[in-house]
């Protein structure tokens, strides 16, 4: 089945390709086909973490006193993961970056990074978390795809 997307695929020159990136093993495998792509076509990878804002406040503070300290150990532990991914790629000679955002919508923070970055194509793990979460990030993966101009691939 890849063979068959890298013939459609020869069509378009895929300089940059974005993967949201949130730590799970689809995550995790949706990197590995990236890194496959990027090899095949010598493209630049992107690797997005997005945290959801709590939205409202009690008081001007976050709805959890410890919201503030729960991100920054998720961001922590993203940066951690995505640097191990990084020296992959470095050597295979793949430019790898990470970044990470803060913000009320995954989904539109995933395309509107793209269109800013200019972001050929989106490479997407199927789920991520589980229980309610995997609810959740596979409502993202939908809403990425649903509403993406680019292609998107995703991967189990």
């Amino acid at each position: 089945m890849c063979e068959n997307l890298f013939i459609i695929m020869k069509a378009n020159k895929i300089k940059t390709i974005a993967i949201p990136f949130d730590g799970s093993i689809h995550s995790k495998h949706a990197f590995d086909m990236a890194l496959s792509l990027a090899q095949k076509y010598h493209s630049k990878l992107i690797l997005v973490t997005c945290v959801e804002k709590i939205n409202g406040s009690w008081y001007g503070k976050e709805f959890t006193p410890t919201y503030n300290q729960d991100v920054k150990k998720y961001k922590e532990k993203i940066l951690r993961e995505t640097s191990k991914l990084e020296q992959i790629s470095k050597k295979k000679n793949i430019k790898t970056i990470t970044k990470i955002f803060v913000s009320d919508s995954i989904v539109e923070q995933i395309l509107s990074f793209s269109k800013s970055s200019k972001v050929d194509m989106i490479v997407i793990g199927s789920h991520g978390r589980t229980g309610i979460d995997k609810l959740i990030l596979g409502s993202v993966v939908n809403g990425v795809v649903q509403r993406s101009k680019i292609p998107v691939l995703v991967v189990q």
